[in-house]
Order: C-alpha cells, then sequence, then structure tokens
C-alpha cells in the first residue's frame, strides 16, 4: 500500500472525547438517563460504551464544556499505517499517545493531529480491545455511536480537506448550509457532518437507536428528568431518520436517531444538493429551539 496515497479505510466512528465540568453529574445523565453503560472511572475520566468496544464515549473533567476528540477506526493495522504515512506526507503535525495513554484507551495503535481551518483534534486509531461483557441495554437499544456534527467558520476548506485528503464520501448537501458525511467505506449515510457557523465548535453528538420506540420513550424520561429538548421528535428526509435532540447537564446537544439511508461501497448514489426547507431537516414540520447546537468549544483550537 502506497505511504503517499490516499488509500486507506475506515470501519466506524469508533468514540468521541468530551470536555464536561461535572464528571457525576454528567454520570448520571449518560449513564441514567441516556442508557450507556459505564465501563471505567478514573479520577479525571469516564469510559462509557454502548457497543462491544471498551468505550464509545469518553467524558474528561474540564474548566469548560466541548470537544476534546473524534476518533475513528480504521479497518486494519495496514490501514491505519496508510492514514499515518499519508497525514505525515501532508506535512501536518502529528502526535502519538504514549504506552500508557493507548493503555487505558485500549487501543493497539493511534495517532492524533487537528483538522486544518476547524481546529478539530482528530485521532486515528487501530484494534480496540472488546468489552468483557456484552453491552446490554437498559433505558434504550442503542446501537452504535452514530456521528458528529461540527460547525465551522469557514466550512468549504474544512470539506476540501475532509474529502480531497482524508477519504471522506459526502452523501448530501443541504444548501449550503450543512454537508453530511461518511468515512468510506462505512455504509451510514453519515457519520461527519459540517455545519456552517459564526465560530468552530461541537454542533452535536448522535447515538443510533433500533427501535422507534426508544425515541418516544426518551421524549418523556427527558422531559420527566426536566431535561431540556431542543429539536423533535422529527423525520429527517435528508437521511430518513427519526430523532429526538436535547441537552446534556453542560447544555451541549445530544441525538438518538432511529434508522439512516445505508450505501453501498460500490455504486453508490450521487450526493443530492437539497434546496434549505424546513421540511427536509424535518417531515413533520419542527424547528430547532435557539438552545440547539450552541455550546462546545473546541479544546485547543486557536480563536
Amino acid at each position: 500500500m502506497s505511504t503517499t496515497s490516499m488509500n486507506f479505510r475506515y470501519r466506524k466512528p469508533g468514540y468521541v472525547a468530551l470536555n464536561v465540568t461535572d464528571l457525576d453529574r454528567s454520570l448520571h445523565f449518560y449513564r441514567d438517563l441516556m442508557g450507556l453503560q459505564l465501563e471505567e472511572r478514573q479520577d479525571d475520566a469516564l469510559y462509557l460504551r454502548c457497543s462491544q468496544d471498551h468505550h464509545n464515549l469518553v467524558l474528561y473533567r474540564a474548566a469548560q464544556a466541548g470537544l476534546k476528540r473524534i476518533a475513528f477506526e480504521m479497518e486494519s493495522y495496514q490501514d491505519w499505517q496508510a492514514a499515518r504515512d499519508w497525514v505525515a506526507h501532508l506535512g501536518w503535525a502529528i502526535t502519538e499517545p504514549g504506552s500508557a495513554e493507548r493503555e487505558q484507551l485500549t487501543v493497539k495503535e493511534a495517532f492524533r493531529f487537528r483538522l486544518p481551518d476547524s481546529g478539530v483534534e482528530f485521532e486515528f486509531y487501530d484494534n480496540m480491545r472488546q468489552a468483557a461483557a456484552p453491552f446490554v441495554p437498559t433505558l434504550a437499544k442503542i446501537q452504535r455511536l452514530g456521528h458528529i456534527v461540527i460547525s465551522a467558520k469557514e466550512p468549504e476548506k474544512v470539506l476540501k480537506t475532509l474529502t480531497e485528503q482524508l477519504n471522506f464520501k459526502v452523501s448530501d448537501y443541504f444548501g449550503d448550509q450543512v454537508t453530511f458525511m461518511r468515512c468510506f467505506p462505512n455504509p451510514f449515510h453519515h457519520s461527519l457532518g459540517v455545519a456552517r457557523g459564526p465560530e468552530n465548535r461541537l454542533h452535536h453528538v448522535n447515538f443510533m437507536v433500533s427501535d422507534v420506540d426508544d425515541v418516544g420513550c426518551a421524549m418523556n424520561r427527558m422531559r420527566k428528568a426536566q431535561v431540556e429538548i431542543v429539536y423533535g421528535p422529527g423525520r429527517h428526509d435528508i437521511s430518513n431518520s427519526i430523532f429526538l435532540y436535547y441537552l446534556d447537564p453542560d447544555r451541549m446537544t445530544m441525538e438518538y436517531s432511529f434508522g439512516m439511508e445505508e450505501f453501498g461501497e460500490l455504486d453508490a448514489r450521487a450526493p443530492r444538493r437539497l434546496p434549505m426547507k424546513p421540511e427536509i431537516l424535518d417531515a413533520w414540520g419542527g424547528l430547532p429551539s435557539p438552545n440547539f447546537a450552541k455550546v462546545g468549544v473546541i479544546e485547543g483550537a486557536q480563536v
């Protein structure tokens, strides 16, 4: 495999790392209201999962809430090595977690870099250790970490990098406001999205569920717990997903969704350029509240 070409393949979005201001409060939310399972706790970090992986969400104690890192699992060690060689060829600064951190993250190999024009730290890793016991759904039948959407001041530059340098494939454009991409050849309509915004920040984090009732039950569970619902329930025509968005204790936006269009590796349809009509985002006629996708600084990004 060439070390100087974009010849590498992703398996999936593996985990997202968030900064939170109160670990105990966030543990209650993500475990007792969202239904993720706590796998491991440290003094300054929580590792939670919704799959057989050791973790799909890491929460770090920090003074300010926001996005710390987005991590993608590569299909193989050869793909991981090809990606590392390619990023080095591009001249981007690479950092590698030491052996102690890799052991804590239960990954065999990992490297990190900052996505140009956004400041988001990406991690590409190979071979996360599986948890000792299967994930047992409690409050919702969560299937996987679905996707992360970021806001960008200069989304066109970010998209150019993702598609031309990092092997992301565009599934659809919502006008010039949001672009939905999949990490090739992962089949789901989007594993990463880039929205136009006044600043670079986290937009939202999605977890996919396997039953439409999980969305309805979550709506009532969140309302009972006085969690603010900021959009939905509704249906995204753009990806054929039923959704519900709500705020975590630090007011970062989280999403449950049920259903999503899938793409074959070969002969996938061309991206659509969809009009900026509210019904494209919600066929049921809903609109997001003013607090939707407003909180989530990017750690380490230059202002």
